[in-house]
């Protein structure tokens, strides 16, 4: 975990007086970082926290932040750890609001001069709570396309953390797709109840195996390691696993958090950041999200299907539809 070293009030008046006094003489002095803070209820390799984390670190390191973060925070430390880094006088804080929403809207209600962007289900408020998750249905839809003509079962199994609006999403989004090439595939859901359980999402993916599901929607980490011991195919999501998984990653649909967060960035220099939802930056349109497929294990005309498909999205002559509704098994 990363920490702010703070001044005291004495401290600042010096370096402040110290700055004043070179600018007099002359010496140039380079512009102050835009100072961000973040904190994650899971570790930064977790596959959401980590496609912002990556995006700060880019950030970070071509020297437009300063760049702090906090992981693994429970529930009830989080709001601590939200007021630490907004007292230390930092100009925006990241982070996942989906489970503390009244704590982390409290603390940017007393803070007004920081700009806040939160993973969140509920609205932006005003003036300077903003919002974002991961729209990424739309290179889920077309995972769905490439699982529902690889499937020979017809049978698919999906096991997700949390059944909230997030993660419904992209679930249905997945169902429409392979549901739109092959209307016989059916699908077992379950969900972890849980961000960060490898083994649990392991142990459901196994059933669902037993079962007689040929290929596995790993919304969560564990579901491909279950998928690659029992020798079938898996769709990943967030990020791409491919290379950890060889011959068993179908294909993904992935996030890219940077539009998002160099957006937000951008805004918090220029004194235009605004509680409004900077969600939409991860739609295919402004590179928020794509999808990759392997072609050897999907096959041609999976490829050649998804692919068209991805460019009517891109012409908008066709619309993944955003269902967040919680996913089930088919009866």
């Amino acid at each position: 975990m990363s920490k702010f070293s703070t001044l005291g009030r004495r401290g600042f008046v010096g370096v402040l007086a110290a700055g004043m006094a070179l600018a007099m003489s002359g010496v140039s002095i380079a512009q102050e970082l835009t100072k961000v803070a973040a904190v994650w209820t899971v570790p930064v390799e977790q596959q959401w926290a980590s496609r912002l984390h990556n995006a700060l670190i880019a950030a970070k390191d071509r020297g437009e932040i300063d760049y702090v973060y906090s992981e693994n925070i429970s529930n009830t430390d989080y709001e601590r750890v939200m007021r630490e880094y907004a007292e230390q006088g930092v100009n925006l804080i990241v982070g996942e609001a989906f489970g503390v929403e009244q704590p982390a809207r409290a603390v940017a209600s007393e803070y007004p001069e920081i700009s806040f962007l939160m993973g969140s289900s509920l609205p932006p408020a005003e003036p300077n709570f903003a919002t974002f998750d991961n729209f990424i249905h739309e290179p889920s839809y077309l995972t769905g396309i490439v699982a529902g003509l690889k499937t020979e079962s017809n049978k698919i199994g999906m096991v997700g953390g949390y059944a909230i609006p997030e993660v419904n999403r992209l679930m249905n989004a997945f169902k429409a797709g392979a549901l739109s090439v092959n209307p016989d595939v059916t699908f077992s859901v379950s969900f972890i109840n849980s961000w960060y359980d490898p083994p649990k999402a392991k142990e459901a993916a196994f059933a669902m195996v037993d079962a007689g599901a040929d290929i596995l929607y790993a919304e969560r980490f564990g579901v491909s390691d279950a998928a690659k011991e029992r020798g079938i195919l898996a769709i990943g999501n967030v990020i791409d696993t491919a290379a950890d998984y060889p011959g068993t990653i179908l294909a993904s649909a992935l996030w890219h958090g940077e539009p998002m967060i160099d957006k937000a960035i951008a805004d918090v220099k220029a004194g235009s950041f605004t509680a409004s939802d900077y969600g939409i930056y991860a739609f295919m349109e402004y590179g928020g999200s794509s999808v990759v497929i392997d072609e050897a294990l999907a096959g041609a005309d999976a490829v050649a299907a998804a692919k068209a498909k991805e460019a009517e999205i891109l012409a908008k002559t066709f619309t993944v539809e955003i269902d967040d509704s919680e996913p089930t098994s088919t009866p």
